[in-house]
């Protein structure tokens, strides 16, 4: 096989070094790649089919696209034909496959047969057998596309330096020149006609000279030294493919070089703008496209420098580029970087039908799926109807979570536990569904015990995931244990600094402490975080008004508003915040938006007891008695021993006139809760305002105490009462 690459420019006028030298294309990043990609098109010497350094193509279209050497179209009679896993190395440099020959026969050679070994020791997770055998391969063909075969296995089995290496180190970009007549490389001789194939073997002494030059590869200095004596001789991997550079770079991050890995790729899409990139452009062999790739590993590697806009932009650039890299949807989704709106703007808008034809309503609708639940409740329940009835995925745990998330939002805990419960069900560990399935089970007081037997299984089984130690730090928080809980929930946020519950319940052990300004200052992590989630603004705004800051109140539950305003908590604080400025109108609107918007949810109503609370006193501030007494009868009556709806009814019949009922009601409050100075302090001003208790004996005694002697005794004549003895001291007791 001979690989043509793309003509690689020449020497700069500043330097005799050729281009491809370590000065210019590793230090200044993959411009020249795009260059020598330019330049190749254009080039005469360059194949009209080659793909190396297109950015529009997945590494692997076919695995493998072809042998090399070429599948024989007449095998001899003796041989079974060639395994297909020996057929790989043009999978990444996408030769062309001009110039085909008629071959008749064909015999395996050692090559073929090792690479066939290195295959089979792949797909077996045999690493180290697949490194073992490729490595000789390598040494024997010296051929790029061995040597990122070789490079891969080294990633997959963590040897990132090992790998790196391999890929910045040179290798010719053109097959040797062998002695006419004589067998060449792989099993290809100069000669043409049928037949003339002879299989390579390595051992052979037939000769010698048939195999590559060895080239140094100590260093820097030595591939500028290659680079000069070879001309256009030889490159480093990583200039001659987009693959191989993408591999690279992501065994660079792999060591926690990021800055090298980031200038490796460039901080920006360098192929942006050519004719072989953009949204409308689909991907020519149907796989994903290594540009996109690329884009979301820069995406990562923004995040590792705490560059949290750039990386938010290489996401939806790489989502944009190829729809079905879906791992840049979930960073977007999972971190939050999109508000509601936004994120439901953005994926709608995603060039579906350009990019995947006969696929853009399924994977519009699995994204629709995941959106947050906030708005557009209609829309995600027709693509969860759509997925089960039109794609048979009623039992698919992404389905499934879809399901359980949109009851979780709804405060629906107990229907979200049982469906999260299905979801393990099938699948051991669900990274998803861990964060509701946990928060399910801290809601719901009767499941105590299964956190505690949940948390523990987790820190048996994966000790190294960070959801093991929050469900941790959760159980700590259901009994009580914040400080206990804080500190697994830091290191829940240390193992995974992008994991937004445990930052949310970091917060939250704060405040549930009464140490409020700690609070304030954790969830401000989370919004700085987070940008894109109202919940820590909202939880901001709830921490100042305890505090009485109403002013960076109002600042926080507004902005937390402009997010989402579809929360009905949200609308609640509103609601207490407008109260507190003396807003009593706007006030109540505020607080029957929060039921009318709790009503949507379907949760149950006495969940929402506190707003009904809130929406009465306003209505008894603004001097509506007879709306607020509704009000706090809805309560009564979702919750008979509500101490605030008891006492502020209590306030009502005061306020109205009439304190026996006012004095009934303190009472009926009292005995929930018997020490409530509020309360008892209302008792005793009805009490004192009862002129001597004829108020109350209007009702008890009507016609007076002469009067109601008098019926006394007519009915103890008729035997209705007992005579005066044990009886009569209870009647007078209750007189």
């Amino acid at each position: 096989m001979a690989f043509v690459p793309p003509t690689i420019p020449g020497p700069t006028p500043s330097s005799s070094r050729t281009r491809h030298s370590l000065n210019t294309s590793f230090s200044f990043g993959p411009q020249s790649l795009v260059n020598s990609y330019t330049e190749g098109n254009s080039s005469v010497a360059s194949s009209r089919k080659s793909f190396a350094l297109d950015p529009n193509r997945s590494i692997l279209p076919v695995s493998p696209l072809r042998s090399s050497p070429r599948v024989p179209r007449r095998p001899k009679p003796s041989l079974t034909g060639r395994h297909p896993l020996a057929n790989d190395t043009t999978d990444v440099f996408q030769d062309s496959e001009d110039e085909e020959e008629d071959v008749g026969g064909y015999e395996w050679s050692m090559v073929d047969r090792m690479r066939l070994w290195r295959h089979d020791a792949l797909m077996q997770h045999l690493y180290e057998t697949a490194a073992f055998w490729g490595d000789k391969i390598v040494n024997w063909t010296n051929d790029p596309n061995d040597a990122f075969w070789l490079a891969q296995t080294f990633f997959l089995t963590h040897q990132y330096s090992r790998a790196e290496r391999l890929l910045t180190r040179p290798f010719p970009t053109t097959a040797p020149r062998k002695p006419p007549g004589g067998p060449v490389l792989n099993g290809f001789s100069d000669s043409k006609g049928k037949g003339k194939e002879v299989a390579h073997d390595p051992s052979s002494k037939i000769h010698p000279t048939s195999f590559p030059p060895r080239l140094p590869a100590g260093g820097a200095g030595e591939m500028i030294d290659v680079a000069v004596e070879f001309h256009e001789g030889v490159s480093r991997l990583v200039d001659m493919s987009v693959a191989c550079r993408y591999l690279a770079a992501q065994c660079q991050m792999r060591q926690g070089k990021w800055r090298d890995a980031t200038e490796m790729l460039g901080e920006a899409n360098p192929f942006r703008g050519t004719s072989k990139s953009g949204p409308a452009v689909p991907n020519v062999d149907g796989g994903i496209k290594i540009e996109a790739s690329m884009c979301h590993l820069r995406g990562l590697l923004m995040m590792k420098l705490n560059k949290t806009v750039q990386a938010k932009e290489c996401f939806m650039e790489a989502l944009s580029l190829d729809v079905k890299c879906y791992e840049s949807f979930q960073q977007l989704i999972d971190t939050e970087m999109f508000t509601p709106e936004e994120e439901w703007e953005f994926v709608q808008s995603l060039a579906y039908r350009e990019q995947t034809p006969e696929d853009a309503d399924f994977v519009r609708l699995m994204y629709t799926s995941r959106l947050r639940k906030y708005k557009h409740a209609e829309e995600h329940a027709i693509a969860r109807r759509r997925l089960v009835e039109e794609y048979g995925l009623s039992d698919n745990p992404d389905v499934l979570f879809s399901f359980a998330e949109a009851l979780y939002i709804s405060f629906r805990w107990a229907d979200c536990f049982a469906i999260t419960t299905r979801i393990l069900g099938l699948q051991a560990v669900h990274a998803p569904t861990m964060p509701l399935h946990i928060a399910c089970l801290h809601h719901l007081s009767h499941l105590h015990s299964k956190l505690f037997i949940l948390a523990h299984e987790l820190v048996d089984k994966e000790p190294e995931s960070h959801i093991s130690w929050y469900a941790v730090g959760v159980w700590y928080m259901s009994v009580g244990k914040y400080p206990e809980a804080r500190t697994y929930f830091s290191k829940a946020t240390i193992m995974d600094p992008r994991f937004s519950p445990a930052w949310i319940a970091f917060a939250h052990s704060f405040a549930l402490e009464g140490e409020h300004d700690h609070a304030v200052t954790a969830y401000s992590t989370c919004a700085r975080m987070f940008n894109g989630s109202h919940l820590p603004l909202m939880f901001i705004g709830m921490e100042h008004l305890i505090l009485s800051n109403l002013n960076l109140a109002d600042e926080a539950l507004n902005a937390a508003h402009t997010m989402c305003d579809g929360d009905p908590l949200l609308s609640n604080e509103r609601g207490v915040m407008a109260f507190n400025r003396g807003q009593y109108e706007e006030a109540a609107t505020l607080f029957q938006d929060a039921i009318k918007l709790a009503q949507v949810t379907q949760t149950s109503e006495i969940e929402w007891a506190p707003s009904y609370v809130n929406l009465g006193t306003c209505y008894r501030k603004l001097g509506r008695y007879e709306e607020a007494k509704t009000a706090y009868q809805r309560v009564l009556s979702l919750d008979p021993r509500n101490t605030s709806a008891l006492s502020f009814l209590g306030i009502v019949y005061h306020m109205t006139g009439d304190i026996d009922a006012a004095i009934v009601k303190y009472h009926e409050a009292l005995s929930v809760d018997p020490i409530n100075p509020h309360v008892l302090e209302l008792l005793n001003m009805a009490l004192d305002s009862s002129r001597a208790g004829s108020s109350l004996r209007k009702k008890t005694m009507p016609g007076g105490e002469v009067e109601w002697a008098k019926r006394m005794r007519d009915k103890q004549a008729k035997g209705l009462l007992p005579a005066a003895g044990a009886g009569s001291g209870d009647v007078e007791m209750a007189s």
